[in-house]
């Protein structure tokens, strides 16, 4: 007790470098704090993307089908893959599709494009197709309903009710195969390549349109825990895996985006290395200067019979001090920063990562921020004082004492 309070005395003994100090590992904790929220957004941004607007966290295929896209791949009898998938407890929900490219066709222009077939009702909870109609409605299950992106129907020059005709090829025998609709609804995801080329219209129609009768080419699926989607090892990948059919993470059929994730956190890695190495450069200047204004103090410490370990103990109790203060400064600065930005985000406007459109850019908070981070701070503070304190035990009381003089 009596060492930490001569500790907390030492700090006061000069109040601006003390303050001066603190701040500067206090504003490191802020800067790594905001730096590593900013990286948890983008992830957060980008995995969302991804699994929230079309694919999904998880995806079953015949095996090879993502390879080329063919749609010759396609699973003939899903029934019995569907109620294993509806029977797993870890599955949130499901939804089964047809996919294939044709052409779309309207009075006045023709655009390519990816025909998806959909169940309305299924695809409610594993996409945001309902949630990115901006004019129209939603599939119903009506024969004729089609959706396309605004970009396409901008480009066919037509509007809800008008007549577009889809073309494809059907599965087995490869012949033409047409069908009338009428645009029901206008979607706009945000990502350019899926606005401009897809379409969609329910599931019964697009497996009669192109012959598949009861068969599906994909089902996508989201977990009740969004971490399992990223264990290949879970037991949904291993249940599902075998020579016909295989269950593809989000990170395998996105491993552009999957490796930018990891990258990020090396980068974030990397900035809190630089940031505490000046921090505790900052650190051990200054405690050096509180060593050699008080080296009398030390040398008749030292005379007095304070043991080297005492003198160790004291210097270090000053560091533990400047780092918790430091702490308390950075963590309570460093949540109202990043609530802020995640609140409002950062004004940077849209920008494309990797084909991942994000809007804007939000920080995200989470608590291991505030316990990790002061951690790791206090424990950098600590092994950054052990050469000070090991200078300062050294001191020789006489030449101290003419060092004063």
């Amino acid at each position: 007790m009596l060492l930490l309070k001569l500790a907390w005395r030492n700090l006061f003994r000069n109040v601006r470098r003390t303050v001066l100090t603190v701040m500067l590992v206090g504003f490191s904790l802020v800067a790594l704090i905001l730096t590593d929220g900013i990286m948890i957004g983008i992830q957060e941004s980008m995995v969302g993307t991804i699994t929230e607007t079309l694919a999904g966290e998880a995806q079953i295929h015949r095996r090879g089908f993502l390879d080329d896209m063919d749609d010759e791949l396609y699973i003939t009898d899903p029934d019995p893959i569907i109620e294993r998938v509806a029977a797993n407890e870890a599955i949130a929900a499901y939804a089964p599709r047809v996919l294939s490219a044709g052409m779309i066709t309207s009075p006045y222009n023709i655009a390519g494009g990816l025909i998806y077939g959909v169940n309305a009702d299924r695809e409610v909870s594993i996409s945001k197709i309902k949630r990115a109609i901006v004019e129209g409605d939603y599939l119903s299950g009506s024969t004729r309903q089609i959706l396309l992106g605004k970009p396409m129907v901008e480009l066919l020059e037509v509007s809800l009710g008008d007549r577009i005709v889809v073309t494809v090829s059907e599965v087995e025998t490869g012949e033409i195969s047409q069908e009338l609709f009428r645009l029901s609804g206008i979607i706009e995801f945000g990502v350019p390549a899926m606005d401009e080329g897809l379409a969609f219209i329910n599931l019964d129609v697009a497996q009669r349109l192109v012959g598949l009768d009861e068969g599906i080419h994909e089902i996508a699926v989201r977990f009740k825990n969004p971490e399992d989607a990223k264990n290949r090892d879970h037991a949904f990948y291993r249940e599902f895996n075998n020579d016909e059919i295989e269950a593809l993470s989000w990170l395998d059929f996105s491993p552009a985006v999957s490796a930018l994730i990891e990258m990020a956190n090396y980068g974030t890695l990397i900035i809190g290395i630089v940031l505490f190495l000046l921090a505790t450069l900052g650190l051990i200047n200054s405690l050096f200067m509180s060593i050699y204004e008080r080296i009398y103090e030390f040398g008749v410490a030292k005379a007095i019979g304070t043991t080297p370990r005492g003198i160790v103990g004291l210097v270090m109790l000053e560091a533990f001090l400047i780092a918790i203060v430091s702490c308390v400064m950075g963590s309570v600065l460093g949540y109202h920063v990043n609530s802020w930005y995640e609140a409002n985000g950062i004004p940077l406007g849209s920008f494309e990562v990797e084909g991942v459109v994000l809007q804007g850019l939000y920080t995200k908070v989470v608590i291991e921020q505030f316990i990790t981070l002061p951690f790791y701070v206090v424990l950098l503070v600590l092994v950054a004082a052990i050469y000070p304190a090991i200078f300062a035990a050294r001191i020789v009381p006489a030449t101290a004492l003419q060092r004063s003089l």
